[in-house]
């Protein structure tokens, strides 16, 4: 075979899913790869794809991080679908983004491997699961509220949550906090969120404008390595990226029309999908970020639930597999099931959860399909890559303060708000202290911390301990 036709510029004639396979039957052609490198790299059918990303989403247990390790041991590791470089290199692009980043991670290798379909599959079947799962557990959460042992086991799964969120801040704060300058990011955002009741999206969105400009002046700062090389990057399609944004935004805009038009904009369903809208375009930083933005708002300013009920949404999403950011069903389950009209109670509830989830995962369709031929692109890109680093930073400072309010709501029934001056602080009344959480909760850190036992075997302890106390 002639040596010129190696060189022929014949990706362009083919899909992405071949364009790996392809790759490597050029150097096979020049003399560079083995046959066994080919037939590793060559691309799944779709039904595999289906079958294996099914798999994930039922048993996609432990939050973001167990999650992103699952999908990496079973697409790079195990299959070879997707190489080292490839699925860190989309990991980082996933956490530029807003939304869940391991949903999207999915998403992206889906349509990596399968295009369009691909990503329509691999990441609803990374959501579906979870999404059915908690409307079962919300309807059951509504429907036994007033019974004596569906409260104390909830005292036990919110000690096991009060646990993971610690983890996790532990977690992020070894890997994102490796200057002086992001460890000063962390604790202004602690301290603008905790005593100065500051807006989330304006500090993270803060943090992220200052990450931009210090990236480009002391990347020092910033622990940010600057490339020199020269980047050669394919033209991207803006014409194409333009139409996928035109119709996913129409996708994710659609229920909202059809409610304006039939109920209003006084109904509680359109202030439910105008909320977790706005709330889809700045959770950064994943579920527990926002997490405590979204309890002050819904339990303060919307009133549509108590505090104590927001902890148990959260303890609801720990027991699911699937984005931890499904416990935001929850809040549309009960926001529109106590105001149902004109439909019953439970049909509100059970749409309020529809749209929620609706409006919070379309987003995340839509920025995987715009921005993956960016890629490349974004990661030589110095100035994104400060705003994410000061992103990452702020939202050690976002966990922490979740924590703290959280630990208030688990081991104090009273918490009121304080305020002095600019300064507005959450104080416990300490005669209301639960000394069956304060029990449960260490005994949740020893399990977690010391003995080291999976997230989804320490619910299921805690939450029979629960029992056992509330029967005291």
């Amino acid at each position: 075979m002639p040596r010129d036709w190696c060189n022929l510029p014949f990706r362009q004639f083919l899909p992405k899913c071949c364009l790996p396979l392809a790759s490597r039957l050029r150097g096979l052609l020049s003399g560079g790869v083995s046959l066994a490198e080919v037939k590793a790299l060559e691309a799944p059918s779709f039904s595999a794809l289906v079958r294996v990303f099914a798999r994930i989403g039922c048993l996609s247990f432990g939050g973001p991080v167990g999650q992103i390790a699952a999908m990496h041991g079973e697409i790079v590791e195990k299959l070879k679908w997707i190489d080292e470089e490839q699925y860190l290199h989309a990991l980082n692009f996933c956490h530029l983004l807003p939304g869940p980043e391991a949903q999207q991670l999915a998403t992206w290798i889906g349509w990596r491997l399968h295009g369009l379909k691909g990503g329509l599959a691999a990441g609803l079947l990374f959501v579906i699961p979870g999404s059915l799962l908690m409307l079962a557990l919300s309807t059951f959460y509504a429907l036994a509220a007033n019974l004596e042992w569906f409260a104390v086991l909830f005292l036990g799964i919110k000690a096991a949550v009060l646990a993971i969120i610690v983890q996790a801040l532990f977690r992020i704060w070894g890997r994102a906090l490796n200057t002086w300058f992001k460890q000063l990011i962390a604790a202004s955002t602690f301290a603008g969120l905790f005593l100065f009741n500051l807006p989330f999206p304006a500090v993270v969105l803060g943090a992220g404008l200052i990450g931009s400009v210090v990236a480009a002046m002391r990347p020092d700062w910033l622990a940010l390595k600057v490339s020199t090389q020269t980047v050669i990057t394919p033209r991207l399609p803006l014409m194409a990226m333009v139409k996928t944004i035109l119709i996913w935004g129409g996708v994710w805009a659609l229920p909202m029309g059809l409610i304006l038009v039939t109920l209003g904009q006084g109904h509680v369903l359109w202030e439910i999908g105008t909320f977790f809208s706005q709330l889809a375009v700045v959770t950064f930083g994943g579920a527990y970020a926002v997490l405590a933005y979204m309890a002050q708002e819904v339990v303060q300013s919307k009133e549509w639930m108590q505090a104590r009920e927001m902890a148990d949404g959260l303890g609801l999403a720990e027991t699911t597999p699937g984005p931890l950011i499904l416990a935001t069903q929850h809040v549309g389950f009960l926001a529109a099931y106590r105001a149902p009209e004109p439909f019953s109670p439970l049909v509100a509830g059970m749409i309020g959860a529809g749209l929620t989830t609706w409006v919070t995962f379309a987003p995340c369709f839509l920025r995987i399909f715009t921005f993956a031929p960016w890629i490349e692109r974004l990661q030589h890109a110095t100035r994104i890559k400060g705003g994410l680093a000061t992103i990452t930073a702020a939202i050690v400072g976002v966990i922490a303060n979740l924590s703290v309010w959280f630990a208030l709501h688990v081991l104090f029934s009273e918490v009121t708000a304080a305020d002095y001056g600019w300064v507005r602080i959450s104080v416990p009344d300490w005669l209301s202290l639960d000394w069956r959480a304060g029990i449960l909760s260490a005994l949740a850190f020893i399990v977690l911390f010391g003995f080291k036992w999976s997230v989804f075997r320490m619910l299921a302890i805690l939450a029979v301990a629960g029992l056992v106390f509330g029967s005291v």
